[in-house]
Parts: C-alpha cells; structure tokens; sequence
C-alpha cells in the first residue's frame, strides 16, 4: 500500500471543518494550537471563536491587559499558555516587524513554542516540511511499529518512518490527518482498527497485538490533595478580591482571599489566619457558603467558603499584586480561578453590610 496516498484520502474525505482548518492566517493557526494543548477540540471551539473576535491579530493580544485577555481564555486552564502568547506576540512585532516568522527554528525562539507546535505551526501555516509528534502520534507510530517504549531509539524508529512517509506538497495535511486519526479512530481504548485506512500497514494490527500498545506506563504518583478555606469578606455592600501574583500559578487572575488549611486547624481560624497574613486585616468570619471540590492537573482542592465581615486594619498586599472591592454583580468582568466560579451563585442577590 502507498501509506502516504492512504492516510490523505482518508483525511479529505473524514475531515472535520474546526475553524482554523478554514484560514491560512498563520496568526490564528497558531492560537488553536496553543488552545488545543492539554485541551479538548470541542471544548477549543467557542474560545477560539470568541479569541479571534475580540484579538482578530498579534497587535491585539500585545496590547491587552491581563484582565482582558485572561477573562477571554478563563476557562480554558493553563494560564502559563496565554502569557507566554504575549511574550510571543510582542517579540515578533519587535524582532520580525509583526511577521510571524516561518522556519521551526525561527519559531522555537518564541516563547511558548516548543518542538510539537512550532512543527504544526510551520507545516500546516507555511507548508514546512516537518512532521509532528504528539500524544495521537506517538501512539499511532507506537502500534505502527510495534515499539516497546518511548525511548530515544524509539524516536529514531519514528522520525525514519515519518520523514520517509510525510507528504512533501501537503505536509500540514499529512500531519493533520495522524492527528484525527489518532482522535477518532486509533484511540488508546479500543482502537477502531477496522476502519482504519492505514491498518495493513500497521505491525501491531498484524500481529494481532494492538491491545499491547502503547506499553502501560507506570502509574503516576498520586495527586496531593489540600483542604482550602477562602472569605469573602464583605464591606459595605461590596466583597474583597485580589490578584494572584504573576509568577505563582494561576499567576493574575482574581480570587476570594484565603489558603490552606494547617494540621489541626479549624477552616475559620485557617480563613482568619491567611486573611492576617496576606492583607493585614482582621475580620469576624461568620457562616458557611459553600464547599467545593475541584482538580487541576497537579493538585486537588476542597474548598471550604464562608462569609466574612470587615472589621480594621489597612489593606497590605503581603502576598498579591492587587485588590479590589467590587460589587458581586461586578465579579463577572474579572477572570478567576475555576473553583471560585461554584461560589458565584451563593452571592447573587446577597446584600451583607
């Protein structure tokens, strides 16, 4: 079979037409694959819609504030992604005159782009010939060639394999379709090898050891788990937020002021305590709000709300950029964690003094 000839036909005739697949703006190729990093497509969809709306280019997310544009990506997780978009956005308008530049080497440069997306970024936006190799791909080359592991000898076996294989004239296509492939038909669980355009290429398939590839990797550690406890302190009708800080994860957005919860410690003597500790404050904590639990890709919370009231003390940043009172009607125009989003309908139509 002509592997190459195969996997192409099977592409244009199962496409899907996602958004991006409809420009050749380099520009906004480039934000869907920072978008679909750790990121379902479906989930990709209306945030790059809405993005190109609001930054149609480069000038655009230059020039935001962070409130902006983190309130534009709040949602997608990550936020490290967005801030490094910036950074890159700002050294092509510096270093390239705006001109996003073409090469991989070129893009590896910016900040953000690695090896994966500087490859999908330069074949499928300036027709480079470079393939790709992600998540989909890995496992596809995996059972294709019946690999063991992810080794450096491995990457070899794979990079022979795909510059011999990658389609000189279309080599956005080329990538593109091992990626669907991957998404839609050899998928980790239950691959659909019967139809798969590719399969009488596939040793795996021959041999009737699909199910054995990828090899199970080890199981990752477990997640720490931590018991939170966050105020929202109200003043005159208004409740206090404040601004993560830029170099700390979820480093500018918004959140209720609180922190982790010490051995034997209550959660209200825990939101008293940070509250001191991060604004040099002090405030009566009254009732319970809500209880949350969340997980984010290192950690899980449970997190513990309850209501607080302003007693004295003048606000100091000890450990944020910035705070802020605001009405809870006003919570919207900030973005926030995703945790603190589930204490959001626990304060509508709430008028504490």
């Amino acid at each position: 079979m002509n592997f190459t000839k195969e996997i192409l036909s099977w592409y244009y005739k199962n496409k899907e037409d996602f958004p991006w697949r409809l420009t050749s703006d380099p520009y906004k190729i480039w934000i869907s694959e920072i978008m679909l990093q750790q990121t379902q497509v479906k989930t990709v969809i209306p945030f790059y819609q809405n993005w190109i709306k609001k930054f149609p280019t480069i000038y655009d997310v230059a020039s935001a504030s962070d409130e902006v544009l983190f309130k534009y990506w709040e949602g997608l997780g990550y936020y490290n992604r967005v801030n490094n978009f910036r950074t890159a956005c700002k050294e092509i308008i510096i270093s390239y005159n705006g001109v996003i530049p073409q090469t991989k080497l070129e893009l590896m440069d910016l900040k953000g782009i690695g090896d994966y997306t500087s490859s999908a970024i330069a074949s499928i936006a300036f027709n480079k010939n470079n393939y790709v190799i992600d998540g989909n791909v890995k496992r596809i080359m995996a059972r294709i060639l019946c690999l063991k592991d992810f080794s450096k000898s491995s990457f070899k076996k794979m990079d022979k394999f795909l510059s011999n294989k990658i389609d000189s004239t279309n080599p956005g296509d080329f990538n593109q379709s091992l990626m669907d492939l991957g998404r839609t038909i050899c998928k980790p669980r239950q691959p659909v090898c019967k139809c798969c355009p590719i399969s009488s290429a596939c040793k795996s398939f021959l041999n009737d050891t699909t199910h054995k590839y990828p090899i199970l990797q080890k199981k990752k550690k477990k997640l720490p788990h931590y018991k939170i406890g966050v105020g929202i302190i109200w003043h005159n009708n208004k409740v206090l937020i404040t601004k993560r800080k830029k170099n700390a994860l979820l480093g500018g957005l918004w959140e209720f002021p609180g922190g982790k919860v010490m051995k034997n410690e209550s959660i209200q003597n825990c939101i008293k305590r940070e509250i001191l500790e991060e604004l040099s404050i002090d405030v009566n904590v009254s009732s319970f709000i809500t209880e949350v639990n969340h997980r984010y890709s290192h950690f899980s919370i449970n997190l513990h709300a309850y209501h607080c009231f302003y007693k004295n003390g003048n606000i100091v940043c000890n450990a944020a950029d910035d705070w802020k009172w605001v009405r809870i009607d006003q919570l919207n125009q900030f973005p926030f964690p995703k945790a603190n989003h589930y204490i959001f309908p626990h304060l509508l139509n709430q008028e504490v003094a």
